[in-house]
């Protein structure tokens, strides 16, 4: 048995670790003279189990829980460019102070650099610049690691009440007019518009709407001129954002500006300078790149624009979601709730923090967000797949002695209503891999009576290959739609790849006109290499090869040379079964 004191010292080490860590003070008594104590005590060496002990041990510890003196990151930052252009007094800066002070008196948000009893230091602060690493565009503000992060740290806490959300729309508009059921995009929108442009100075989120970026800050594609958007011509981004541009019109003049709406209803509360379709606009790109959707609400989840959170930036590679709880412990829980964010991994001092807005593409995030990634794992292109079955109707239309009549076509027709499906559809395609959803749709096209041998239609499983010569006019149909939307952009990949490797001509460029070139040469690129990736699973699996075979009435599917190594047992696999796979549950459910 080992007896041991402790001395006054290490009580004042303790105290000392533990007002700067955010633990309870032992020495509840006096903790000033715990500090003093520790400050005054003769410098001796002790040796500890596991360490090397004594005074270098205690103060490494110390140091690391005290962290920074107040005010030395935003020096760092300084240094680095990071709080404004030197000798240029940056308005932004006053901007996030006040966002700051307002989080920290009206929602009691710790946010400080400093400790406190009870309370560690806040672990971000906020940046007015930030560059993307690849293209090195700028980003807007950000936030960075103050300090050194790790996996799985608290790293905000904002309480709902400080968020704009439906609840907090019909509150400030009136349940009159924001009704119960109505989309919380319009509601939202309605009120962000109403607290800046009508309540303006008085409005209590005030400090929130000043860090608000303008349009030309964010810049996504429905807000491009259209000598702009004549840079991505041949682009599916394209239509998209036109279609998102008619949409955006009819929802301002069906619940403001028209006829019957709120403005000509309520002209005092809906002002029509402040409720402009200008506006509008500025509202929904507010939305359309700052909502969260949280998912964990007690009452279910709910869209919000959360302040603070909001200004993390996106990475594709993150896993770090922001979401709400309960505020409370285990034990006690007083009703309230609050938005919450854990780090997805570690973070070294003056490093940019990171969230995931979910598996974008790099077309919804330049329509939505006004930026497109370089590397991005979930980009993919929309392709549009049509194949008209071959009616008498349709072939007499066309007047084509070589195109014949589908005995098929009636049926397909039916089947596709039965599914809820088009004759033209829109699938992606990504570098690597695409949607079984089209495979289904392109393998009951291309039926043929060989295939069936009077068999109807409901009772092959689409998701399995059906036969060799079926699943070789389906890869082919895939490259033909391919080539189609590579054709329809007015220049080649190696034109684009010109442009940017021409630093001057390049800069010359606004900055919506340099990312179009991005995403349109990066868009090329995916689909050539899927027809790449198309033509070598071809050859791999015997389809180039003449007079193939077809199912010949057998509803089971047919393996094909490479099927094996690609699903094992020597036959397809469902998408059902490919999912239980991933999962660790390699079932054969049949």
């Amino acid at each position: 048995m080992v007896s041991a004191s402790i001395s006054p010292k290490a009580v004042a080490l303790l105290c000392a670790i533990s007002y700067v860590s955010g633990f309870t003070c032992p020495n509840t008594v006096n903790k000033n003279n715990c500090m003093t104590a520790f400050r005054n005590a003769p410098r001796t060496q002790t040796f500890m189990a596991g360490g090397e002990g004594g005074e270098s041990e205690w103060a490494k510890a110390l140091q690391d829980a005290r962290g920074e003196e107040p005010g030395s990151f935003e020096k760092e930052m300084k240094m680095r460019g990071l709080m404004g252009k030197k000798g240029v007094v940056d308005p932004k800066l006053s901007q996030n102070a006040n966002l700051i002070k307002w989080l920290e008196e009206k929602g009691e948000v710790y946010l400080s650099d400093s400790s406190t009893w009870g309370t560690a230091p806040h672990p971000m602060a906020i940046s007015v610049e930030t560059v993307d690493e690849t293209t090195n565009e700028t980003t807007g503000r950000g936030l960075l690691a103050r300090r050194n992060i790790n996996d799985g740290d608290e790293l905000l806490q904002i309480p709902m009440r400080l968020c704009l959300t439906l609840e907090s729309a019909r509150t400030a508009l009136g349940k009159d007019v924001i009704t119960n059921g109505m989309n919380e995009y319009l509601a939202i929108a309605t009120q962000l518009i109403h607290e800046t442009y009508v309540l303006g100075e008085k409005s209590f989120w005030k400090p929130y709407i000043d860090v608000l970026p303008t349009v030309e800050e964010v810049n996504p594609t429905f807000t491009w001129p259209d000598e702009d958007l004549d840079f991505l011509k041949g682009s599916p981004v394209v239509p998209a954002t036109k279609s998102l541009q008619i949409k955006l019109r009819k929802e301002y003049d069906a619940l403001l500006g028209g006829e019957g709406g709120l403005c000509e209803r309520f002209p005092d509360r809906f002002p029509r300078e402040a409720f402009s379709y200008e506006n509008w606009v500025w509202a929904f790109t507010m939305l359309f790149s700052r909502a969260i959707r949280l998912r964990n609400l007690e009452d279910g989840e709910a869209l919000a624009l959360v302040p603070y959170a909001d200004l993390i930036n996106h990475s594709p590679f993150s896993g770090a979601y922001v979401d709400a709880r309960e505020v409370g412990d285990w034990l006690f829980k007083d009703g309230t709730e609050e938005v919450i964010l854990y780090a997805d991994r570690s973070y070294r001092k003056m490093e940019q923090i990171y969230i995931s807005y979910g598996p974008k593409s790099n077309a919804d995030l330049l329509l939505l967000y006004g930026f497109a990634l370089e590397r991005n794992p979930f980009n993919s292109v929309d392709v549009t797949v049509s194949i008209a079955p071959r009616t008498k109707d349709m072939v007499d239309s066309i007047d084509n002695p070589d195109v014949e009549i589908d005995p098929l076509a009636e049926e397909k027709i039916e089947f596709l209503d039965r599914v809820g499906r088009e004759n033209t559809v829109d699938f992606p395609c990504y570098a690597d891999r695409y949607p079984i959803e089209m495979l289904e749709y392109l393998r009951l096209m291309q039926m043929t009576p060989e295939d069936t041998r009077g068999r109807p239609l409901r009772d092959f499983d689409f998701s399995r290959t059906i036969s060799a010569a079926n699943e070789a006019a389906v890869l082919s149909s895939i490259i033909d739609a391919i080539t189609r939307q590579l054709g329809k952009y007015p220049n080649s990949e190696d034109d684009d790849a010109m442009i940017i490797q021409d630093k001057g001509l390049f800069r010359l460029l606004n900055i919506n006109q340099r990312n179009a070139v991005r995403h349109r040469r990066n868009e090329k690129r995916l689909l050539k290499r899927t027809v790449a990736a198309l033509q070598k699973q071809m050859r791999t699996r015997g389809l180039m090869e003449d007079d193939l075979q077809r199912a010949g009435g057998s509803t089971l599917g047919q393996a094909l040379p490479g099927d094996d190594r690609m699903y094992g047992e020597g036959k397809p696999r469902t998408a059902l079964e490919d999912r239980l796979a991933k999962m660790g549950l390699p079932v054969d459910i049949r």
